[in-house]
């Protein structure tokens, strides 16, 4: 099944979300989130926007056919990728936090906002130094089919620069105005900045985690890894909930959908209250997508676990997360990792396949005992 974003223009009256709904699940799809765009047309009808799973581009046609015929306006269907299934308040939320913090990342987060790539090769300085009031943004356009620009471009100002987004469908009033607040924001943070000399000096005193770098996943989308602090709490606990219960079955040998408290505790800072975690995030720092576990047992050895996100599964989230982890657990001197899962789940062997090492298994009182010896690194002295 893959993901497909679909615009529907639906009548603002009783029972047509339910024709809606029955439309979708006629043609064998399944709506997994909708956003209510609040655009009203000609007639009254609101544009609402749906992330739909679908077979196939076939399925997907089948789809906006299906929704026509139940007398509702299909305007949108192209494909999604799974990082668009986030909360929508959370990841602006998480936007602001990172346009405040360092204004120069405003064109990046305009674009993961707006589900759009920047066009490097426009945003260029003016010369004039000043930046245009989110008003005065120019209006969307139909971008030259240049091998860059995707369909549909909006271009506007971000301090004194002119930044040009891109994407395959329109960008719809209701996103250029919350754009127009990211901007707003992003001048706002810059005046109040200190000057850069003076920001660079204090870098080292801030309390934001340091990030790991960025991860190209095989599908061409990106994760940011860090380590993980207890601040960072309820993004776990989001994480762990909106795992399928065969995903929790297999990380925590149980499929709870919430965890205590003092569980999530320990899942941070390990039984040992000297344990590591490790976070993939998605690019805006607002949902965490993966997490790995390391617990050192008080022998040499560590306990890991690794727990991904079904819809990011299989994408090369998991891997990214084992091979760091096997990078810190031999950082930390640590001479072999441990796990523990049900038996006929061999995916936390593969994974540590997958890092160059060699696991073993044996099934000892009904569970499945992994254990792998860390390659040491070689000493230099003399």
């Amino acid at each position: 099944m893959g993901l497909w974003r679909v615009h529907v223009e639906v009548e603002d009256r009783p029972g047509r979300l339910g024709a809606l709904a029955a439309a979708v699940g006629g043609a064998g799809c399944n709506i997994v989130s909708m956003t209510v765009l609040s655009e009203r047309g000609p007639d009254g009808s609101v544009t609402d926007e749906l992330l739909v799973e679908a077979a196939d581009e076939r399925a997907a046609a089948a789809l906006a056919d299906r929704i026509r015929a139940a007398g509702m306006g299909c305007t949108l269907a192209v494909p999604a990728g799974a990082g668009e299934l986030r909360d929508p308040v959370t990841t602006s939320l998480a936007l602001a936090r990172r346009v405040a913090s360092d204004p120069a990342a405003a064109p990046r987060a305009l674009a993961s906002l707006l589900h759009a790539r920047v066009l490097p090769e426009a945003s260029v300085p003016t010369g004039s130094g000043q930046t245009t009031k989110p008003a005065e943004a120019s209006k969307p356009r139909e971008a030259s089919r240049d091998g860059e620009a995707t369909g549909h471009t909006y271009q506007l100002r971000v301090l004194g620069q002119d930044v040009r987004l891109t994407r395959a469908w329109p960008f719809t009033a209701t996103e250029l105005a919350r754009a127009a607040v990211l901007v707003e924001l992003a001048e706002l943070a810059e005046q109040a900045s200190p000057p850069t000399a003076t920001r660079a000096a204090g870098a080292r005193s801030l309390s934001q985690p340091v990030s790991l770098g960025l991860v190209l996943l095989g599908n061409g989308s990106e994760v940011e890894l860090r380590m993980a602090t207890r601040a960072d709490g309820p993004l776990v606990a989001a994480l762990h909930a909106r795992c399928t219960p065969s995903s929790r079955r297999g990380r925590f040998l149980n499929p709870s959908p919430t965890l205590p408290p003092e569980e999530l505790a320990e899942l941070l800072a390990g039984r040992s209250g000297r344990g590591s975690g490790l976070l993939a995030l998605t690019t805006d720092g607002g949902h965490a997508v993966g997490l790995a576990t390391l617990d050192p047992d008080g022998a040499g050895g560590a306990a890991l676990g690794v727990l991904v996100e079904d819809a990011w599964q299989a994408r090369g989230v998991g891997t990214a997360l084992v091979r760091r982890a096997v990078e810190l657990a031999t950082e930390s001197g640590h001479l072999e990792l441990s796990a523990v899962a049900h038996p006929g789940n061999l995916l936390i062997t593969r994974l540590l396949r997958r890092s160059g090492l060699r696991p073993t298994a044996q099934l000892v009182d009904g569970l499945l005992r992994v254990q792998v010896a860390l390659r040491q690194p070689v000493s230099t002295a003399p």
